[in-house]
């Protein structure tokens, strides 16, 4: 199956500006044959709302959300997408999924990176958030999370077989490491498909790498972001086409526990 990825610039504190971003990009996405669309962290509110998160927060059920399952059912794809998560008790850094078909799930930031998201946002407990696109099993993790080898090894042992990760990557001689190695080895080292997703530009706050990637089990990169400007990115998703990498690297079978 075909996947996309938008790298986009977010317009902060603009809910509705963003929400046409991605169903411009679902149009798109759609009309190359692509069954799932993934936007960055936060790309709803932009990763550097700051003060605005609070106001701009949305429940995990709500008139926000169910667009976005409106959206997924029209163009008929699965949609990804980072946003304030507002709750009783806190606001989370969380992901939005739905296929447009009655399935969703929300997937909350286990790992906040900085003082930044720690002021904003309270940090859920690791756990496996899964679901179902065609034949592929999806895992998610956000930004930061991906930085820690464990979340990708429990979602590939979960029975993952593509790890999507919306991220805010900033520019910078660490982003372009992370952009460049550290997805690819994840994918290798866990025999998985992982989509890592980026911002690009800047807000008031910050300035993106953009350099999204979609990689492969055996390292290989099957779609890649520019360091600047958006795009939308296409890559076919097939898991047979690695059955020899899965056959010579058997570090799930192998794992010692």
């Amino acid at each position: 199956m075909k996947i996309a990825g938008l790298q986009m610039q977010s317009v902060m504190g603009d809910v509705e500006a963003n929400l046409a971003k991605i169903e411009a990009a679902a149009s798109e996405a759609a009309s190359q044959g692509a069954e799932l669309l993934i936007a960055p962290e936060l790309a709803l509110t932009g990763y550097g709302a700051a003060e605005k998160f609070p106001s701009l927060a949305a429940p995990a059920h709500g008139e926000i959300t169910d667009r976005l399952s409106d959206m997924a059912a029209r163009y008929g794809l699965a949609i990804v997408a980072g946003f304030a998560e507002k709750t009783h008790e806190a606001v989370f850094n969380s992901a939005f999924f739905a296929d447009g078909k009655g399935q969703t799930a929300v997937y909350r930031k286990c790992n906040l990176y900085g003082p930044y998201e720690r002021q904003w946002f309270r940090q859920e407990d690791p756990r496996e958030v899964l679901a179902t696109v065609g034949s592929l099993r999806l895992g998610f993790l956000i930004c930061y999370d991906v930085e820690f080898p464990e979340n990708v090894r429990r979602l590939a042992k979960a029975g993952a077989d593509l790890v999507v990760v919306p991220t805010a990557l900033p520019e910078g001689w660490s982003g372009k490491f992370i952009a460049e190695h550290m997805i690819r080895v994840r994918a290798f080292e866990n025999q998985v498909f992982v989509a890592y997703i980026n911002h690009c530009g800047a807000d008031e706050n910050f300035t993106y790498a953009g350099l999204s990637r979609i990689a492969a089990p055996d390292g290989s990169v099957l779609a890649e972001g520019p360091a600047g400007g958006e795009a939308l990115l296409i890559a076919k998703i097939d898991p047979a086409a690695f059955a020899k990498s899965k056959t010579e690297n058997t570090y799930l079978a192998d794992l010692r526990r």
